[in-house]
């Protein structure tokens, strides 16, 4: 299965990059493919290493005012002319979406891809990887929007909050029907 993943490229602490880790080494043991930002930094850095240390394979899509930073040794890497364009290609080569920590950017790609799924423009299964409560409050305004009716379908069919690598990994494999 190639599963996208967004999050951040920052460095972070413990509490984030060892969970992250945990969930790259489940990919890359379990023969799936990443499909990421294509960045040699941060947690996305943190993430590739483990999918491919563990046997994974790995599929870049950077973008040009990124491209300096983008790994070198990836299986396959794509540069791709502006944002729009990354997330379009992260969506096509992907057969589902995990969502973990991030910044502005992150928290775009998650909203998008959601919109794109809320209109039917694509199916494939989206998990909100929810290290150490950090998207909690989201979950709790995504709620907030379904009691209010702002989402024309119920939230369970738009994302699955995950609280760690492994539900994730098994919410994805069983909801997609690809090992």
């Amino acid at each position: 299965m190639n599963i996208c993943v967004f999050l951040s490229a920052a460095d972070l602490d413990e509490r984030y990059t060892r969970p992250a880790r945990e969930f790259a080494e489940l990919i890359g043991r379990g023969g799936h493919t990443l499909v990421w930002g294509g960045s040699e930094s941060g947690l996305m850095k943190v993430v590739a290493d483990g999918v491919q240390e563990s046997g994974g394979k790995l599929v870049g899509v950077s973008v040009d005012f990124l491209a300096a930073k983008a790994r070198t040794n990836a299986d396959e890497m794509v540069i791709a002319r502006d944002l729009a364009e990354r997330k379009a290609l992260l969506l096509e080569k992907s057969d589902a979406v995990v969502i973990m920590v991030g910044g502005t950017g992150t928290l775009d790609e998650a909203t998008e891809i959601l919109e794109l799924k809320k209109h039917g423009k694509h199916t494939k299964p989206v998990v909100l990887l929810n290290t150490a409560g950090f998207y909690d409050g989201l979950r709790q305004q995504f709620q907030r929007m379904e009691d209010e009716g702002f989402l024309p379908l119920p939230l369970t069919d738009l994302v699955f909050f995950a609280k760690d690598g492994v539900g994730a990994l098994a919410y994805l494999e069983e909801s997609s029907g690809l090992q």
